[in-house]
């Protein structure tokens, strides 16, 4: 098998690619951690609204290291800076947005996603994110769940799988996965490729995802920019 280390996408390409889907002008909430770099790629043209779990919507790019303004950080407590119509709002009537349905997009980590959409991305294992928290409500309230990660576990094992043994956070709820090697819709109970680095051969990729992937017409080559490798 080929050594997907020298030819997996990187973090940002990953970002980079997910960033590509989202609508100018949709309400979009970010995960914390690795979800949070897709804000860095926005397209030319396209300018996501871009709502946090502690009170904050259409807020700006990080500021530059040293003009941190600790008052103002988003859910990951992350510096943030303001833009004209930048608004803040008690934590509860921003649940209430999630919750009434008002974001477009949600897009989340992952620890494993099954076939069937259902998500795992919190622990209470050693290190784990000690409770569901916002996910819960992210991922069932928000119009598009979209996924970032790798394609496998630091051990190897695969993210993508049949059924999840570890927690949900939500059921049913995933419709595409931006993976570190191949873009995957999930779509009437199982994964259909849409697209796949070029460097990887379809056998190899099936024998690192843990459940049957369908094609649907021609799979496109995944090809991010050089420079975020």
């Amino acid at each position: 098998m080929i050594d997907i280390s020298q030819i997996k996408l990187s973090n940002a390409q990953i970002a980079w690619r997910a960033a590509q889907d989202i609508e100018d002008g949709a309400y979009v909430n970010l995960g914390i951690g690795f979800p949070e770099m897709v804000a860095q790629f926005q397209p030319e043209g396209k300018q996501a609204i871009f709502h946090t779990e502690n009170g904050v919507l259409d807020f700006g790019k990080a500021p530059e290291p040293g003009n941190e303004d600790w008052d103002l950080i988003n859910a990951g407590k992350k510096a943030i800076t303001l833009k004209p119509g930048t608004s803040f709002f008690h934590h509860a009537d921003s649940f209430a947005m999630v919750r009434g349905g008002h974001l477009d997009v949600a897009i989340l980590g992952a620890y494993q996603i099954a076939q069937n959409g259902d998500l795992a991305n919190w622990s209470t294992g050693k290190g784990g994110i000690p409770a569901v928290g916002g996910a819960m409500d992210l991922v069932q309230s928000a119009r598009r769940i979209a996924v970032v990660t790798d394609h496998v576990t630091k051990k190897g094992d695969p993210k993508l799988v049949e059924s999840c043994t570890m927690p949900l956070t939500g059921v049913g709820c995933v419709t595409r996965i931006y993976t570190s090697l191949a873009v995957v819709d999930v779509a009437e109970g199982r994964f259909v490729l849409r697209e796949k680095i070029p460097a990887i051969p379809m056998d190899d990729l099936q024998s690192l995802t843990g459940a049957q992937l369908h094609t649907d017409g021609a799979v496109n080559d995944l090809v991010c920019p050089a420079e975020l490798a």
